[in-house]
């Protein structure tokens, strides 16, 4: 495909993303539900571990490798200048969508465990021996992990900020912990990706900064179904994949506050990130290049672009509006079903969103998930690398449905048939 083509088909695809439905009309605009059909179409209710990628997204990889790959930030010919500048123009919209301050403060990573990683290696000068890092038991193994590492390389104390009975996040403990630890940091999600529970980021936040506390934001779920204000926010630190926002897989976002660009240190050592170096030491690059060693995911961060691009021809209100009904008819539909237990805030009235996770009396979640497959419906089973909040429900693994902008009622019958297949052949 030319870049010419190319430009014709970007317009298409976006005419089309902003008057198509979300859900099965919308479809059409990714590749892989015209092929993985069969007696019944694809059913993918698993967009929380990775969305499906547009069409467009794929059309701009290929096109990138087909006629503008080079290095970037390295040459002095044309090639690389127009890399450079696709791969800066990207940082641009990530920046836009996120309505950041400035480009500057978006640092590209392999993902959202990359750009934790990177925060809690970045703040070794900033933590001192027993500062506490707070962190909540809603979190993914990816916004602990770290900070376990850290705790035993620096000596840094961690808490853990409960959660109630339904899997909503106890504020009241969040407050007595933020005014009797005094953390230094607070790594939160704000959308759980094992249950779908929605945390009040506005207030969390709010209440962090009143204690003297930074807050890194944990975001990887909820950017692809609400709108994202850093400016509003004020997180110090805000975190997302591109895989799970219909864009590539190994390219991801760190957003970080001036402030902290400051006081971080580097993660990686290598080309790109030094401004100079003599065999007694060196200076490092301003931020972002400070914190971007090697050669970045070009390819991959120019996608992203295109994967932003599409969802705001869409309009996230859109897409939220949508996700919102398939999600009470998700709930509604698996209440009526006998020996099925719900998790999460929906079961006493709270706030969940786009994910919902159960299980059946008596057929594991593994079992489950494989004859949903038979049925053509991708589900995830399991712990959903977040055992904490599965042992905080007494339970140690379950199914989890979750939506996307494909997703669509017709996906729910199938998933209706799978259950009461599911009970005939193992109960």
């Amino acid at each position: 495909m030319s870049i010419q083509s190319y430009e014709t088909k970007r317009k298409e695809a976006l005419d089309a993303a902003s008057s198509l439905r979300p859900g099965t009309p919308i479809r059409q605009l990714f590749p892989i539900f015209r092929n993985r059909g069969g007696d019944r179409p694809l059913a993918f209710l698993d967009t929380a571990a990775s969305s499906q990628k547009w069409g467009l997204v794929v059309d701009r990889l290929a096109t990138y490798y087909t006629h503008e790959h080079a290095n970037i930030h390295r040459g002095a010919y044309q090639l690389s200048a127009i890399a450079t500048e696709q791969y800066d123009v990207a940082r641009a919209k990530v920046a836009e969508f996120l309505k950041a301050k400035n480009p500057k403060q978006i640092i590209f990573t392999r993902g959202t465990t990359e750009s934790i990683n990177l925060v809690s290696y970045a703040l070794e000068g900033f933590l001192d021996r027993e500062d506490t890092v707070l962190l909540t038991l809603l979190e993914h193994h990816s916004n602990i992990v770290p900070w376990q590492l850290l705790k035993a390389r620096k000596g840094i104390r961690l808490a853990f900020v409960e959660v109630n009975a339904d899997g909503s996040l106890d504020l009241a403990d969040l407050k007595r912990k933020l005014l009797d630890l005094k953390p230094k940091l607070l790594a939160t999600t704000c959308l759980a990706n094992s249950l779908g529970s929605v945390v009040p980021i506005d207030e969390v936040i709010a209440l962090a900064h009143s204690c003297n506390c930074k807050v890194l934001v944990d975001a990887a779920q909820a950017v692809a179904h609400a709108e994202i204000d850093v400016q509003r926010l004020v997180p110090d630190f805000l975190a997302f994949s591109g895989h799970k926002l219909y864009g590539p897989t190994g390219i991801g976002v760190l957003f970080a506050s001036e402030e902290m660009l400051e006081v971080m240190q580097p993660f990686q050592g290598g080309g790109d990130m030094i401004s100079a170096v003599t065999t007694d030491g060196s200076t490092w690059a301003e931020p972002p290049q400070k914190f971007e060693a090697g050669t970045p995911a070009i390819a991959e961060a120019i996608a992203l672009g295109t994967a932003i691009e599409m969802l705001q021809a869409v309009g996230l209100s859109r897409v939220k509006k949508h996700e919102e009904s398939l999600f009470v008819s998700a709930t509604e539909m698996l209440k009526e079903q006998s020996g099925i237990t719900l998790y999460g805030p929906v079961t006493t009235g709270g706030d969940q969103a786009s994910i919902v996770s159960f299980n059946i009396e008596g057929i594991h979640p593994h079992d489950f998930s494989s004859i949903a497959d038979s049925y053509n419906v991708q589900i995830r089973a399991g712990h959903h690398c977040a055992m904490p909040t599965l042992r905080r429900l007494g339970i140690n693994a379950s199914a989890r449905l979750s939506f996307g902008v494909y997703s669509d009622s017709e996906d729910l019958l199938q998933l209706k048939e799978a259950i009461a297949h599911a009970k005939k052949i193992l109960l």
